[in-house]
């Protein structure tokens, strides 16, 4: 079975995509930028707050799908500048601790200016029975 979610609380999608979608056990979650969900306004500031942003996103959405951060095993990671790396990282691993799933880790350019991290996320959560 699956399921399109859009959990309350969570940034209002800006284009033809669901914020999360579960697939049987997985939940996939879209890639995330830095929008504040009380105001849907993309915040800037330095890559650690836009990640924080970022990542505090990705926690509301598994969330809201029954699962949490340690249930993650996929994250892919996009940035727009390299030298935004170990900033990026040094928040991204207050996030996860000893759960550290698999990632990649891109620097690219994005098609809306003013964003300069993006992070899709992969969670395993069985269903219950």
């Amino acid at each position: 079975m699956i399921e399109r979610i859009s959990p309350p609380g969570v940034a209002a999608p800006r284009g033809p995509y669901s914020p999360a979608v579960r697939a049987g056990d997985f939940i996939f979650v879209s890639g995330q930028v830095a929008v504040d969900p009380a105001t849907q306004q993309l915040i800037s500031g330095d890559i650690a707050a836009e990640t924080r942003q970022v990542l505090n996103n990705v926690k509301a959405l598994i969330e809201g799908c029954g699962a949490t951060l340690a249930d993650v095993v996929k994250c892919g990671v996009y940035l727009g500048n390299g030298n935004d790396f170990a900033a990026m990282n040094a928040v991204y691993a207050e996030f996860f601790g000893e759960a550290k799933p698999a990632r990649s880790t891109v620097v690219t350019g994005f098609a809306v200016p003013g964003i300069h991290v993006e992070i899709d996320a992969i969670a395993y959560k069985p269903r219950v029975a």
